[in-house]
């Protein structure tokens, strides 16, 4: 064994000699050229195309990236949606570029495509609700039907908007409950913003007794509606009769107050009208039913 193993040391020693020798031959040392340059010619455009179209486009992708995050930021959009967004567009455009790339380097992309293909469609599949609320939430950032602060009616309920964010928007209800609201149901319905204007029109309905004098109704209704400060002159106030009810006369009041001002009018309002009502001798119905009781004697 011993003999063996120094016989193997003394041999490496004279490959690699054996080696270099041939390689200083110069008639094998120019087929290995003409090889090398066989190859560089074949193959040489095409790596220097690909490595142009790789930096080129990765230029362009990060150009793209800067002008998609300047003009998300003058328009005011939510940093989180600014960050992420540019990020997708970035990673999709080195994706292309990449796939390009290898294809002018002859390389077969057709099943890479294919397998970004059916990965995409399975992650799609996997998180299609969470998708749903992320692309609700981002439409809502950008289109701004509402922002933070306003008092707003969507999905069944009714409060002022605490916090809008990717994929939920909560809202604080007048009695102080919390409500988490995923955008998904913002997106596919109505939504009712009360915050959006400077004014609100209250509309009251007041039904008074067929027995009334309407002139005098009017008188006192006119009255209430020009002594408070608080309702607009402008549009003018409205006071008509405009409904002969089943029990009533109904009067339709419409006036117009500062949005912030609207709950508290509206309630005085109504206690004013009422009390002024009752001085003045003016009933309000309410729906009655007579019963009338009949006595059968036996036969």
């Amino acid at each position: 064994m011993p003999e063996e193993t120094a016989s193997a040391a003394a041999a490496e020693p004279m490959n690699v000699a054996r080696t270099v020798t041939e390689l200083m031959d110069p008639e094998k040392s120019g087929q290995l050229l003409d090889a090398g340059l066989d190859i560089l010619i074949q193959y040489g455009p095409n790596i220097i195309f690909a490595i142009l179209i790789f930096y080129i486009g990765k230029m362009i992708a990060k150009l793209i990236k800067r002008m998609i995050i300047k003009a998300m930021n003058r328009g005011k959009v939510d940093p989180l949606i600014v960050g992420f967004t540019s990020s997708i567009v970035y990673i999709g455009m080195l994706v292309f570029v990449v796939v390009a790339s290898l294809g002018q380097l002859g390389i077969q992309t057709t099943s890479f495509i294919a397998i970004l293909g059916a990965a995409g469609l399975a992650i799609g599949l996997a998180l299609q609700g969470s998708l749903a609320n992320f692309a609700a939430g981002f439409l809502l950032i950008i289109f701004r039907p509402f922002k933070e602060g306003d008092v707003i009616e969507a999905a069944g309920v009714t409060g002022k908007v605490d916090v809008i964010q990717v994929f939920t928007t909560t809202l604080k209800t007048p009695d102080n409950k919390t409500i988490i609201i995923p955008n998904a149901s913002l997106g596919n319905g109505n939504i009712t913003n009360y915050s959006t204007q400077d004014r609100r029109r209250i509309d009251l309905t007041i039904g008074v007794s067929y027995d009334a004098d309407l002139k005098d109704v009017r008188t006192i209704l006119t009255d209430i509606v020009n002594k408070d400060e608080r309702i607009m002159s402008d549009p003018a106030p409205l006071i008509v009769v405009g409904e002969l009810a089943d029990n009533s006369v109904n009067f339709f009041v419409r006036v117009w107050v500062k949005s912030e001002d609207y709950w508290d009018v509206y309630f005085a309002a109504n206690e004013t009208v009422k009390i002024r009502l009752d001085e003045a001798g003016i009933g309000i119905p309410y729906p009655q039913r007579d019963v009338h009781v009949y006595e059968h004697k036996a036969a």
